[in-house]
This record gives structure tokens, C-alpha cells and sequence, in this order.
């Protein structure tokens, strides 16, 4: 099957830095999705994503999709020729529709009777004819959060569209995209080479592109960037801080990167680091540079998108800018340490943390009072109150009100200055960790009860009135706060009651409603299953499910229980176990025993009956003592000590026996084995 190289680019003003990338990735799967639908073969998919294009080259795609082998069955045999043998109605009407004569169809024979058939080949539609809505259905579905318009036109996007590239090997597929009709002309580098380029064929694309001072290829030019920032940080005697998203910030910012580096005054030195990264990294989108003993020498790297010819006013120019904004930092340092943290903290009464949960102040008593609460109970030791109070004391800071992500960073630094205990400075800082998925947590005890009573003061007090995240709507970060309670306790491991936890910051909250720390619980829970799918090494859905069943009230003990129960399902008799419990919930669900019936010892007539009673009886206190020992493993072992007796009782005994003293009793025993054997976790949810 012959094939030819697709070209599709679309040309465009500046696209938002931030969403390049993912809107790079979208349109390529879109359209290679597309064709994968139609049937149509085709080669490597290639994308290009600069800050005004948006391209997907993809090799080798089939000319037309394959051809189809298509049967299409007419009326019976006995209906398509009269007594004569001559064609009916019917078997001349369905050869028409079939574009054929009577004579080329053939008969189709069945042990429930014959039928006139059609049989032929459809032949595949033409790729070009279909390249146009394919394109755009992908530009209509690509993950844009605001699409604008410009000019007269009614067309909406995320940037002005100025140029379309469609090709199919070396011809122009006509079609419109965003009201521009489609041709082979792109454009280079805006200041470079603004003239147009013809393409002859997608295979050029790149290499003209390149001789245009455009690096088309996102990766490559992310590469590029990399390699030459860490070319000019050597050149300055040390070694480039590179943020993996301020790489790719910048890689959506230039077509043709040209490294700059340059140097700020050795005073701004004296800062703390972050602060300077933050200037430097954050607001500038400058490379900052540290010596080889990791502290940071003065030196800077900034990515240009054009090649000058005096690279020395680019560079002054650079130097010139950031030289205010740490001017800035170093005035809002001297200033932020002349008020104590306790001043900070006092201002926190007038500013709101929610207009229905009060003021930053309220915040900070509720989680004051929850952490004394946890505190407690993980032996936080006596230097938390004083941290709580200074918790949020530097959101009042001129420093983080310009600096938003320095938050607790420079609590850190304002208390170690003003000689504050230095477990409590570090705790100020450690309470928003974890940060991000994957981020370290806080290591102290300090931190780590900071961290459980904000994130769960806010979790509580934002379903109290009744704002949780809907959809993919989330604006109080809901989801990240319950997974980054979820990372504490069971990575630090803290062993902490969630649903005392809950209910105690409940009770805080104003006008919170009845049964708020139970939607909170749900919420949490639902977090806490897809952690476990995603980390317990050999446990199933239906094994997370089974341990969740049964309202464990600690994350850690989920975790045991969960552990516990895959050992035990790999042993030879576990098996048995749960096919005879869910046999039991089986009988149960259709017939039921009243709640208050209890198993009358007079009524088990049955050696069998008597048997299995005396089993549980026997085992009830050692696998109760087990359980509340948390030897789960141990516990659901000994419950395999039941599996003879049970397999003897369905043997024998009549459930259902026509004595309805006798059949309830039987019902009664059968739940109370159920409620034994599901102590760790519910089996029933298990599969066979």
C-alpha cells in the first residue's frame, strides 16, 4: 500500500508558555488516535511545539484506508424466484441496492434455510479526504481553559491564528482551519527570518525551520537549553540550578535559544537562599548558578530568543532588571525582622482565611487546639504551642506577600532570627510538607503535627460548609491536602485515630453540620484507595476493598490489615475460607436472622452444629486477642481452624430447616461465624 508523510502546523501569535507542552502532546495523540480509528496504517508520530506553532508530522500514512471485505444477506431463497425460476420483486430490488445483477449474487445456505448474499470489496475512502475534519476535531478538542477571539471573526482559540499548514506528501490538502485556508507557506524566526517559506514536502519541515533560526522540536530544543545553560554557568565557575518546569517554561519561551550569562552584586548574598532563587529562578526565569560547595556564587543564566550582535547589552540589560527586584527582597528582609512574629501573628485577626470560617486568626486557634490534640498522642513535645501561634505569622510578612511561595520558608528564617527555639522554626516551615506528590515530608514531630492539624482544619472546615471539590473544580486543593495527610500517617508512620481526629476539628468549625467528619472520613477513604492501588505491592481492588469494608479507623492499620490479608490469601486453605464465607453471606442476604437472636445452645441438635459452635467458641477470644494485638496474619490463620467444622456443617446440617426455632438458631450461628471470620476484613468482597 503506497504512502506518504502528513504535515499539519498551525501558525499562531505567542501560546501560553505553561500549556505548550501539553497542548503539543494532545494534538499529536488526537490526530494519530484519529487515523488508528479510520483503519489507516501509518509511521513515527512526530510533534513540534514552539512559542507560535503548534506542528504534527507523521510518517509514511497510508493513501486510503484498507479495503473491506463486505456480506450483505437478502431475502430468503424461496421468496427471490418464482415458479418459473425468474427473479421476484424482492431479489431484483436487493441486487439493485447492491449495484449488481441477480445473477452475480450468491446463495447462502443454512441449517435454518438459504439466502440470496452479496459478497464483495468496499474500497477504502482516500486518507486526504478525511485529513481536514481530522485536524479540526483535534484543534476543537485540545485542553484550552480560556479560547479568545480577534479580529471580525467568530472563530475562537487560545492565541490569533495566522497560518495553516496541511500537506499530504508533496500536495496541499485543501481544507480550512480556524478560517484560514490551508497551504504549504510557514514561517521562521519573527525577527531572523521573517519572510515566508514554501515547503515542498513534510520531510523539510524541520531543516527549513532550523535554517530559519527555529528548533522546531521541543525536546531538542529543551535539550539544547539544558546543555548550553549548563555550558555558561561552567564559564562562570559553577554549576546551574535547573528546575525541570522552569526548563520547560523556558523552552516554550524561545525558538531560537541563545545563553546569557551574567551576575548580580555579591551583596544580595546576604539574603536567604531562597529568597534569591526566588527572584532570580520564579520572577526572572533566570538559571541561577551555586560554586561547588553548593552556595550560590552570584552568577545567573538567562535564555534569549535571539542571536544579538553585541551579546553585552543583553546581558546588562538582564542584570539591570533583576537588580531592583533583589534590592526589593533585601529591604522587605530588613523590615519584616524589625516586627516580632508575634506582631505578624496578630495581624492574621484581619485577614480572612474563609468569609465563613473566619479570619486567619480563627485558623490558627482551631489548628492550634487540634495539634495540642495530636501532639498528645505522638509525644510532639512542649515546644508546639508556641509553634501554632506562630504558624501562619509570616503570611503577614511583606517578603511572602510579594513572594506567595516562600510561605513557612520564611517563618523559618524570621523565627530563628528573632532566637525562637529551632525545632519550632523548622516546624513553621515543615507544616506544608509534602508540597507536591512526591515531595519529602516533615521530618519532625514538630512539623508533622503542624502539618496533619492545617491540612485537616481545612479539610473539615471547607465540607462544614459545604464547598468540597466538584469535578475537576477543586480551588482550596482539597484532594492534595487529604493525600498529604494520607503520606504522613503512613509514611512516618503515625498510628493516629482519622475518625477521632475528624470529629474533635468538627467540633471546632462554626456551624459545622451533623455528619460532616463522616463525609470527610469518605473523602480521605476514597484518596486512601487509589494510594494503596497504586503502591501495596501485590494487593488487588477487591483485598483493598475488603480491609475497607470493615471501617478501619487508622490509615496504618489499613495498611497492616491490607499486608496481613495478601499473605494469608497466598496460603493453600485460604481459598476455602472465602468461598465457605461468601456461601454464608449468600444464605444470609435471602434470609436473615431478627438483629437480637442469639444462638440458643439448647437447639443445636446437629453433631455437626455442635461441633462448629465449640470451634468458634474456642477460637473467638484467641483471634479477638489477636486482632487487638494487630496480628492480623496471626489472626486470620486461626480462622483456618474452622474450615473442617464448617465443611462438615454444610455437609450435614439443614439450614433451612422447616423448624423455624431450629432454622433461625442455624441463621443466628452462621452470623456470628460471619462476624468471626471477618474481624480483618470483610472476605466476602473477595473474588471466587
Amino acid at each position: 500500500m503506497s504512502a506518504r508523510d502528513f504535515l499539519f502546523e498551525l501558525g499562531t501569535e505567542e501560546l501560553p508558555p505553561r500549556s505548550l507542552a501539553s497542548m503539543s502532546a494532545a494534538l499529536a495523540e488526537s490526530i494519530a488516535q484519529a487515523l488508528d480509528a479510520a483503519g489507516i496504517p501509518h509511521g513515527k508520530v512526530r510533534r513540534f511545539a514552539s512559542p507560535r506553532r503548534l506542528a504534527v508530522l507523521i510518517e509514511r500514512c497510508a493513501q486510503h484506508q484498507p479495503d473491506r471485505r463486505i456480506e450483505r444477506r437478502g431475502p430468503p431463497q424461496s421468496n427471490s424466484y418464482d415458479a418459473h425460476g425468474a427473479p421476484t420483486q424482492a431479489a431484483l430490488a436487493f441486487a439493485k441496492s447492491c449495484g449488481v445483477a441477480v445473477a452475480d449474487l450468491e446463495l447462502l445456505a443454512t441449517d435454518k434455510g438459504a439466502w440470496l448474499v452479496f459478497r464483495g470489496v468496499e474500497r477504502g475512502a482516500e486518507t486526504v479526504s478525511m485529513l481536514g475534519a481530522i485536524v479540526n476535531r483535534a484543534i476543537a478538542s485540545l485542553p484550552v481553559a480560556k479560547r479568545m477571539r480577534w479580529g471580525n471573526g467568530a472563530v475562537e482559540f487560545v492565541r490569533p491564528a495566522h497560518w495553516v499548514v496541511v500537506m499530504f506528501g508533496t500536495e496541499v490538502v485543501a481544507c480550512e482551519v480556524l478560517s484560514l485556508r490551508s497551504g504549504r507557506i510557514t514561517f521562521g524566526h519573527r525577527f531572523h527570518a521573517p519572510r515566508p517559506i514554501v515547503l515542498k514536502t513534510p520531510k523539510a519541515y524541520e531543516g527549513a525551520l532550523k535554517r530559519a533560526k527555529v528548533i522546531a522540536d521541543f525536546d531538542k530544543r529543551r535539550e539544547l537549553i539544558r546543555s548550553s545553560v549548563c555550558a555558561a554557568a561552567a564559564s562562570l565557575g559553577g554549576r546551574a540550578l535547573i528546575e525541570p518546569a522552569l526548563l520547560d517554561e523556558v523552552t516554550a519561551l524561545v525558538e531560537w535559544p541563545v545563553p546569557i550569562a551574567g551576575r548580580f552584586e555579591e551583596r544580595f548574598l546576604a539574603l536567604p537562599r531562597e529568597v534569591v532563587i526566588a527572584t532570580v529562578q520564579d520572577h526572572q526565569r533566570y538559571f541561577p548558578i551555586e560554586d561547588a560547595h553548593g552556595r550560590l556564587n552570584g552568577g545567573f543564566v538567562t535564555v534569549a530568543n535571539i542571536a544579538s550582535r553585541d551579546p553585552s547589552v543583553v546581558r546588562a540589560g538582564n542584570e539591570r532588571v533583576v537588580r531592583p527586584r533583589l534590592s526589593d527582597a533585601a529591604f522587605f528582609w530588613d523590615q519584616d525582622r524589625k516586627v516580632p512574629l508575634t506582631e505578624h501573628a496578630a495581624g492574621l485577626a484581619g485577614v480572612t482565611f474563609q468569609a465563613q470560617l473566619g479570619s486567619y486568626a480563627q485558623k490558627t486557634t482551631r489548628v492550634a487546639a487540634l495539634a495540642l490534640w495530636i501532639g498528645a498522642k505522638i509525644g510532639a513535645g512542649g515546644g508546639l504551642g508556641r509553634a501554632a501561634q506562630l504558624s501562619k505569622a509570616d503570611l503577614m510578612t511583606a517578603m511572602v506577600g510579594e513572594f506567595p511561595e516562600l510561605q513557612g520558608t520564611m517563618g523559618r528564617y524570621y523565627a530563628a532570627a528573632a532566637g525562637e527555639d529551632p525545632e519550632v522554626a523548622a516546624a513553621l516551615e515543615q507544616q506544608y510538607l509534602p508540597r507536591f506528590a512526591g515531595d519529602v515530608l516533615p521530618p519532625s514531630k514538630l512539623g508533622q503535627t503542624l502539618a496533619l492539624a492545617d491540612r485537616i482544619d481545612t479539610l473539615v472546615g471547607i465540607f462544614a460548609i459545604d464547598a468540597k471539590p466538584t469535578g475537576t473544580k477543586d480551588p482550596f486543593g482539597l484532594r492534595r491536602a487529604a493525600l498529604g495527610v494520607l503520606r504522613i500517617l503512613l509514611e512516618t508512620p503515625l498510628d493516629l485515630d482519622l475518625v477521632d481526629m475528624l470529629a474533635f476539628s468538627a467540633a471546632a468549625q462554626p456551624g459545622a453540620r451533623a455528619g460532616t467528619a463522616a463525609e470527610v472520613y469518605a473523602f480521605i477513604i476514597e484518596r486512601l484507595r487509589g494510594l494503596l492501588a497504586e503502591r501495596a505491592a501485590g494487593a488487588t481492588v477487591e483485598m483493598i476493598e475488603a480491609v475497607l469494608a470493615v471501617l478501619p479507623r487508622s490509615p496504618v492499620d489499613v495498611a497492616a490489615r491490607l499486608e496481613a490479608l495478601r499473605d494469608f490469601l497466598a496460603m493453600p486453605d485460604a481459598a476455602a475460607l472465602t468461598a465457605a464465607n461468601k456461601r454464608i453471606g449468600n444464605i444470609l442476604k435471602k434470609s436473615s436472622p431478627a438483629p437480637d437472636r442469639k444462638v440458643d445452645a439448647e437447639r443445636r441438635v446437629a453433631d455437626a452444629e455442635r461441633r462448629l459452635y465449640a470451634d468458634m467458641r474456642d477460637l473467638a477470644p484467641r483471634v479477638a486477642h489477636a486482632i487487638a494485638a494487630r496480628r492480623y496474619g496471626e489472626a486470620l490463620s486461626l480462622m483456618l481452624g474452622l474450615r473442617s467444622g464448617i465443611d462438615a456443617f454444610f455437609e450435614d446440617v439443614m439450614v433451612m430447616d422447616e423448624n423455624v426455632e431450629l432454622r433461625h438458631n442455624r441463621l443466628a450461628l452462621l452470623r456470628e461465624l460471619q462476624a468471626l471470620i471477618g474481624g480483618v476484613a470483610d472476605l466476602a468482597r473477595l473474588p471466587g
